[in-house]
């Protein structure tokens, strides 16, 4: 799921096109038309919808029929790389969600981590994969990965270097998931526990 240029998107779309990978992506999504991410996924030969926010009467009414899209491709992962909208219980309760945060959870949720991190003044800073769940980025941490910020770092230098590493730890994750599955236990998240995801 995208809203916009969809670079992790593509990243995911390159790992996939490697039989050894373990994941195979079955559709790209977004909530708005006219996104560069639908284009490149089209580009390169991805099944790809659109379920526009704008369209719909409420938040619950645009999630139900998100929900229904998304099963239409039978995923057993939807993975939020770039997707700016909160997912509610029509689609949580019936999919696992993941998503890419720039920012260490749970320092700095919301659309404005890097922003809000370099105005904090850390010194250190990253990327967080986790499950998605109603809250804004307060679902359970799959993996996260450190970035120095550095003397005389803007919010477009910053982002870029965490864009580097999020991409990487991503694509990472992804793979690992559907290679060797994993477990949860309240807010533990155990990668290697066997094919099958289970909840505990």
């Amino acid at each position: 799921m995208v809203s916009g240029a969809g670079s992790n998107m593509a990243a995911l779309l390159e790992a996939s096109t490697d039989p050894a990978y373990g994941a195979a992506v079955v559709a790209v999504g977004a909530d708005r038309e006219g996104t560069e991410g639908i284009a490149r996924a089209e580009r390169a030969g991805f099944a790809t919808f659109v379920t526009p926010f704008s369209k719909f009467a409420d938040r619950a009414e645009w999630n139900a029929e998100l929900a229904e899209r998304i099963g239409a491709y039978e995923p057993d992962l939807v993975v939020s790389a770039g997707f700016m909208r909160l997912l509610g219980p029509e689609v949580l309760n019936r999919y696992t969600v993941i998503n890419i945060h720039p920012a260490l959870l749970p320092a700095f949720p919301g659309a404005h981590a890097v922003r809000d991190a370099l105005a904090y003044g850390v010194k250190i800073t990253g990327a967080t994969v986790h499950i998605v769940d109603e809250g804004v980025d307060t679902g359970p941490v799959i993996d996260q990965v450190a970035v120095r910020v550095e003397p005389g770092d803007d919010v477009a230098s910053l982002h870029a270097r965490i864009k580097t590493v999020e991409r990487e730890m991503l694509v990472d994750v992804v793979g690992r998931l559907a290679r060797e599955g994993w477990t949860l236990r309240d807010r533990d998240v155990r990668l290697g526990s066997g094919p099958a995801s289970t909840h505990e």
